[in-house]
């Protein structure tokens, strides 16, 4: 009887708790937020939970004994179940859901075989995820990316349309054009560049300039490219006989980083051509005049001197001043001469080892006379240190210095004053000429140095300038490996700063 009772209290426990796993498993079923139905094996709904209830939108007695094909895509439903019946389940397959009063959902399901204590198979377990918030999002992604497609779209055949038009300008361009990388490769060249080297575009994309051999074509590039460290420059080279380029370098810059660099071929040729033919005739007509201007000064010479008799002082007078006006026409002359030879590249004629600061103390005393009359002070301030002879054409040096320091005495106030500076700094010669003179208009600096060229407001003071001695000064002073350059305001005088370089050879 003891064993018999213990054998009951046994049953009633395992019953108990089977009670209790049973209204866990209700609980769980009832309170879970997946919506979740029971299926019969003919495809009946028998069960179905709140969550189930409430996305289907039916009552729980409009639910129950309806069939599941009622609820779902008749295929689709029918697929999964089949797939179920086979695998025994089904994992996420996306169908549509009708619910009530809704228009048809996107929706996962998941359904697993039910199984008795037999093994035989009593159901289906169907569980429901809604996608219609995933399916809005991918919809709204996918359409927001289709926008974006389209505006990069856009943007690419913008690009390329502008890309093609830059193309077509460069092609059609009347220069030649050569683009290169940050490591100077060639990336482009136009037709005209072409043409002017007579070479094909495909021999020199992907190489570098230095790249070529000495019977390239492109070889009169190769000294002009040793010069890119300048952030610009121009230089002419000529190309053949009947060919001349003005050569261009400009760095391509994008957001302060040089990504290439651009060389622009400019034919100068029939420029240069006009230019000879001016210089020529200037040439031609110089020395015509020259010849009987000075047959003209030194017969007025003689004549003045006594050596044809006696004259009277109103025949001095005259003579006088005709001699002057002569002597005027004969510098013109000469400077039109010089300015000839610096075009043709022959200026320098003579180079010999000189004494910069002689030369500077005998154009100051060629002065002295007018400035004495214009009662203006000379300054001159010797180097601490002596200046070491070096290689100069002196006459043109002469003249160069004769220029800047005759400007600087015939553009001055009355009581003026003329510092000349010279120091020597390494291994170059520094000079400095300072007045309190007129001065120069600012709106003038850029044209100071080009030929026939006089400010305004020196023309009051002198009308019979040439205006080509600043001009002849520059190219003295750039013949010698030098530079000049210039700060002065109008009103408040001028100092012309130079710098040459000490060269012991030539």
């Amino acid at each position: 009887m003891v064993i018999k009772k213990q054998e009951n209290d046994k049953i009633s426990v395992l019953l108990n708790d089977l009670n209790s796993l049973q209204s866990y498993i209700n609980d769980i079923f009832i309170f879970s937020p997946l919506p979740i139905c029971f299926i019969s094996p003919i495809g009946v709904i028998l069960e179905a939970n709140p969550a189930f209830i409430k996305i289907s939108g039916f009552s729980f007695n409009e639910i129950i004994g309806k069939s599941i094909e009622d609820f779902f895509d008749k295929r689709e439903i029918k697929q999964a179940i089949n797939d179920t019946i086979e695998k025994g389940f089904v994992e996420g397959k996306e169908v549509w859901f009708s619910p009530k009063e809704k228009s048809e959902m996107p929706i996962q399901i998941f359904t697993r075989v039910r199984i008795d204590e037999k093994r035989e198979k009593i159901g289906y377990f169907l569980s429901v995820v809604d996608l219609t918030e995933i399916k809005k999002t991918q919809r709204d992604a996918r359409r927001a990316l289709m926008n974006i497609l389209e505006d990069v779209k856009e943007e690419k055949n913008k690009a390329e349309e502008e890309k093609n038009k830059t193309l077509a300008i460069i092609n059609n361009f009347a220069d030649g054009i050569l683009v290169l990388d940050k490591n100077d490769k060639i990336l482009l060249v136009n037709p005209k560049a072409e043409s002017f080297f007579e070479v094909n575009a495909k021999d020199l994309i992907g190489k570098t300039i230095p790249e070529f051999s000495k019977e390239s074509p492109l070889l009169p590039l190769l000294e002009i490219f040793s010069k890119k460290s300048k952030e610009f420059f121009r230089e002419e080279i000529n190309i053949r006989e009947e060919l001349i380029l003005e050569i261009s370098l400009v760095s391509i810059i994008r957001e302060e980083e040089k990504i290439g660099s651009l060389i622009i071929l400019h034919d100068v040729s029939r420029e240069k051509l006009i230019e000879k033919m001016k210089s020529e005739f200037v040439s031609l007509t110089a020395h015509q005049l020259r010849t009987p201007l000075s047959a003209m000064k030194w017969s007025m010479r003689m004549i003045l001197d006594g050596e044809l008799g006696k004259i009277n002082k109103e025949q001095r007078d005259f003579l006088q001043n005709n001699y002057d006006s002569n002597e005027k026409m004969i510098h013109l002359i000469n400077d039109l001469l010089n300015v000839t030879r610096i075009e043709e590249g022959r200026f320098l004629y003579q180079l010999v080892s000189a004494d910069i600061g002689q030369i500077i103390e005998e154009v100051i005393k060629s002065h002295k006379e007018l400035a004495k009359k214009r009662k203006i002070k000379f300054e001159f301030k010797k180097p601490a240190q002596k200046v070491p002879k070096f290689m100069m054409d002196v006459d043109k040096m002469k003249m160069a210095l004769e220029n800047l320091i005759d400007n600087a005495v015939r553009y001055n106030i009355k009581g003026g004053y003329v510092k000349v500076s010279l120091e020597k700094n390494k291994d170059k010669v520094e000079i400095s000429i300072k007045d309190n003179g007129v001065g120069i208009p600012e709106k003038h600096h850029p044209r100071i140095f080009t030929k026939f060229f006089r400010a305004a407001n020196v023309i009051k003071i002198d009308t019979e300038g040439s205006g080509l001695g600043l001009y002849i000064a520059k190219n003295i002073i750039e013949a010698h490996k030098g530079k000049v350059w210039f700060e002065s305001s109008e009103g408040k005088g001028t100092i012309f700063y130079l710098v040459l370089p000490i060269r012991r050879r030539a």
